[in-house]
């Protein structure tokens, strides 16, 4: 069972890297809105994408899911700041992921 929350932690975390690196222009302008330059998109799908990779590699497990809960951490203090409430829901699924995924490896 826990290897089902690594590798869902990782699939969510990889399939949210690539769709913040392909950046769109509602991406892009989002992150503008949110006071951050139009290619931090692409920053935020790489650190999202080398965090998929170090969860689902057992050896660097620990530091992929301190990197996960930086990124959620970060990308929640945005959306509250910002009041952008509706972006909450994710994030809580990921946290989720990231608690079951940290409590059994």
């Amino acid at each position: 069972m826990h290897l089902i929350f690594i590798r869902l932690l990782a699939a969510a975390f990889a399939s949210a890297g690539l769709f913040n690196a392909i950046a769109t222009s509602t991406t892009r302008s989002d992150f503008v809105r949110w006071g951050y330059p139009a290619w931090w998109c692409r920053v935020t799908g790489g650190l999202e994408i080398s965090a998929a990779i170090l969860v689902a590699l057992p050896a660097t497990r620990a530091a992929g899911l301190i990197l996960c809960a930086v990124i959620l951490a970060a990308a929640a203090l945005t959306v509250l700041r910002h009041r952008e409430f509706s972006h909450l829901a994710p994030i809580g699924c990921f946290a989720a992921l990231l608690v079951m995924a940290s409590r059994i490896s």
